[in-house]
């Protein structure tokens, strides 16, 4: 009878151990395109694991293909699923041939995602968009989206780091050695702000500024490393 009782206690005690262990999220790659698809391709990663976290990462990948393929003011962007914006910006380019036959250029988008960090405080999601709607050329897009790894919440940069000024002014220097790089690029360096993307990487944070966001086209993207010994001080969230 007592060894009934022990091995009953052992089994509830595997079980409440098994129930409190935590589910590490893991990502797959998967393509996603619609019926009469022609012009969209989108290969991002999908975050699998507990559904409370997940759902929220993955929720956050899909706005910002969304946004991506989004036609018209960029403040309206609609809460669609990845097939239904695919699908509208095939609808819009079929709208376009229509109103301008005598237009030979065609459109495209190429979207990729990879997960680029992962620890037990955070994950780092970079996705790259590159979007043609006929235009001269075409526009090349890398979103940062951080996520708290124990709630899939999306991480802004002011959460991010800890003492905004005191990481502007240690970023400072590494900026300008970046943009030194740049041939021909004027930059009022005096004016430095923060970029809109900081992404956690396997060794170092990189700040990253978009086209347009700091300086005309011809300059491209911008961006630069900061490895976490420097950046430690900083962050919010632990890196290892």
């Amino acid at each position: 009878m007592l060894q009934i009782q022990r091995n009953f206690y052992i089994l509830i005690f595997l079980f409440v151990l098994s129930c409190n262990k935590e589910v590490k999220t893991s990502f797959s790659e998967i393509n996603i395109t619609t019926e009469n698809n022609a012009i969209v391709e989108v290969n991002v990663p999908e975050a699998n694991g507990k559904k409370t976290i997940t759902e929220q990462i993955n929720s956050e990948i899909t706005k910002t293909i969304a946004a991506a393929l989004h036609i018209g003011d960029p403040d309206s962007v609609p809460s669609v699923s990845v097939e239904e914006s695919i699908k509208r910006f095939n609808e819009e380019f079929q709208d376009f041939k229509r109103d301008f036959p005598e237009t030979e250029l065609p459109w495209e988008a190429q979207i990729d995602g990879e997960v680029v960090y992962q620890s037990p405080e955070i994950i780092c999601v970079a996705i790259t968009t590159y979007t043609n709607t006929g235009g001269a050329h075409g526009l090349s897009n890398v979103t940062f989206l951080n996520f708290n790894a124990t709630t899939g919440n999306k991480i802004s940069n002011e959460k991010l780091i800890t003492d905004f000024e005191a990481f502007k002014k240690m970023a400072k220097p590494y900026f300008d050695k970046a943009i030194a790089e740049k041939e021909h690029a004027i930059f009022d360096t005096e004016a430095f702000q923060l970029p809109a993307n900081i992404g956690y990487t396997e060794d170092g944070l990189v700040l990253l500024y978009n086209t347009y966001e700091i300086a005309p086209y011809s300059t491209g993207i911008i961006e630069f490393k900061i490895p976490y010994e420097e950046a430690e001080p900083f962050l919010a969230f632990n890196h290892l």
